[in-house]
């Protein structure tokens, strides 16, 4: 009986492990694996033909100097356009959510659903759809225009194009962590702050904000991180002056082949983001992220 209950003891303690293996051998195939793959090729030199090159590891950091003197204005221009999209994202999003969390009552699920309902169409289709809606003979230009709004007398390939192309195609993955957050706040607290002589701002800034902090930080890096990376929006909606990373890295790869250039940029970029969302997690903190 002792070895039984002994073997027993062993088999869940090892349970765990086995349970948590799947997971681990799918990251190593998938992401481990072909993260090393691109770190080598980011420090290899290519000789051959420009058409099928020849990689040599050979630890030329000097990539990554070519990647940062030659491409600063997209590396530049996406985080800018990524952060901008980020806040704009928070402003649009924060009111809805809070709308569907405190004041939609029977018609919270009505509300969610058609808050998704637009994105089961593709990323794609939905980016050419506002390209069409931002072209120069398009009725928001023509409005825009007749208010005096419009400085350069067009929307399509500008930055603010690109920006709200990349507000609209990532803002779903603000409002949902936010509305879940939100939802999760006692109305018992608001209303005790109104029982304190508290003014709606005031409730508002020491009640509702700081509890949903981890909504707020979820969704940031839902929407900033691919965002940063995104490159279709840029394609469609913006221009050559508009060109952002991700854009810079396909054609590295896929037309100019310089691989150990576009894979350099591609680490670049990693680990701009890694830094930055450790700074903004470390700054906001993770504890309740939901």
């Amino acid at each position: 009986m002792a070895g039984v209950a002994t073997s027993g003891r062993q088999r869940s303690r090892i349970a765990p492990y086995l349970m948590v293996l799947p997971a681990l051998v799918y990251l190593a195939i998938f992401f481990v694996v072909p993260f090393i793959t691109l770190a080598r090729m980011s420090l290899s030199t290519a000789s051959g033909s420009v058409f099928l090159p020849t990689l040599t590891f050979s630890w030329d950091f000097g990539n990554y100097a070519q990647a940062f003197s030659d491409f600063r204005g997209p590396i530049l221009r996406s985080f800018g356009y990524a952060t901008t999209a980020t806040v704009l994202c928070i402003v649009l999003a924060f009111p809805l959510a809070y709308v569907i969390a405190f004041k939609a009552g029977r018609f919270k699920n009505l509300i969610l659903g058609l808050v998704i309902l637009p994105f089961f169409v593709t990323f794609l289709i939905r980016t050419i759809a506002w390209k069409t809606i931002l072209s120069d003979d398009g009725w928001v230009v023509d409005a825009l225009n007749a208010l005096g709004l419009l400085s350069e007398g067009r929307l399509l390939s500008t930055g603010w194009a690109v920006i709200g192309g990349l507000t609209y195609n990532w803002i779903i993955f603000m409002i949902l962590p936010l509305y879940v957050s939100l939802e999760k706040i006692d109305p018992r607290l608001i209303e005790a702050s109104k029982d304190l002589y508290s003014s709606n701002f005031r409730s508002f800034t020491k009640v509702i904000l700081p509890l949903s902090i981890p909504g707020v930080l979820a969704g940031s890096l839902l929407v900033f991180i691919p965002a940063a990376g995104d490159f279709i929006n840029a394609e469609y909606l913006g221009s050559t002056q508009t060109t952002m990373i991700g854009s810079v890295i396909q054609k590295q790869f896929l037309i100019v082949k310089d691989y150990p250039t576009a894979a350099a940029l591609s680490m670049v970029l990693m680990i701009i983001i890694v830094t930055g969302v450790l700074l903004y997690t470390r700054a906001l903190g993770t504890e309740d992220l939901v």
